[in-house]
């Protein structure tokens, strides 16, 4: 494998942060950005301490207009799509404003980065790598996940479209699909509903959906150890070769493929 050039959104902690530092590790040369500008300096500091010259940290707020297009302008070979949010929830009764917010920034902002950055490379014949991060909810749909999962849905198909597209060109396309994997990210993403959920004024109660999300995660699935995909990430993303998607753990692999043949016979 070459060393690569790797720019990483959403660096700024959990598995965005994790496999910046380890590719650097490992020789690559990583744009490590974060969201939010508290987060910049100290993740400089970290890589500083670690000897890591070869890990540049930078603002990239994929809201602001801005910051995307001076993203567009770097020299890098992979894109990594990291970056992303997450509302649960009923379907049925989640405001629509949350629906749109997390579309924009899982969907609509990460293909208006992207959008330039393959146009870019196409125009001047380099041959790069997109990754996107999705996830197991890219491929089924659990209940109370539905507003999350679906945006990673989208990606799916976003990123299949786009292997298609590009592949004349000679840029090329993957998919991460992690696991319930114990980063915080899933367990933040289960409090957002309560910030609008209202007893007087919805059918699902706070009780029974808080009750479902602590159940799950404190099943061994719910809450598994990140490493195991951090490791995985670090070797898929700078590759030159490789499935299209990648999912971890094989477990997770195998409860989805199971899934998806008895998606067929489904019956309302």
């Amino acid at each position: 494998m070459t060393k690569k050039t790797i720019l990483v959104t959403g660096a700024g902690s959990g598995f965005g942060k994790a496999a910046a530092l380890g590719m650097a590790k490992n020789g690559h040369s990583i744009i490590a950005t974060a969201q939010v500008s508290s987060q910049v300096t100290p993740l400089r500091e970290e890589a500083a301490a670690l000897g890591l010259q070869n890990l540049r940290v930078e603002r990239l707020d994929l809201m602001d207009p801005y910051d995307i297009k001076q993203a567009q302008g770097w020299d890098f070979d992979v894109l990594w799509n990291n970056a992303g949010m997450g509302e649960a929830g009923p379907v049925w009764e989640i405001p629509l404003e949350l629906v749109r917010k997390n579309y924009e920034i899982n969907v609509f902002l990460p293909l208006t980065l992207t959008q330039g950055i393959v146009q870019r490379w196409v125009r001047e014949g380099k041959k790069g790598k997109v990754v996107f991060t999705s996830s197991m909810g890219g491929l089924f749909t659990p209940a109370n996940w539905g507003t999350y999962v679906s945006t990673k849905h989208a990606l799916e198909a976003i990123a299949e479209a786009l292997q298609q597209e590009l592949s004349a060109y000679g840029i090329k396309i993957q998919t991460i699909n992690p696991g319930a994997y114990y980063t915080g990210y899933n367990e933040t993403m289960a409090d957002n509903p309560f910030r609008w959920l209202d007893d007087c004024k919805h059918f699902t109660k706070r009780a029974d959906l808080r009750k479902g999300f602590d159940d799950f995660f404190a099943t061994p699935e719910g809450k598994m150890d990140p490493k195991e995909m951090i490791d995985r990430m670090i070797e898929v993303i700078p590759a030159d070769t490789g499935k299209f998607r990648n999912v971890c753990p094989k477990a997770i692999e195998d409860m989805l493929k199971k899934h998806q043949v008895a998606a067929w016979d489904n019956q309302i």
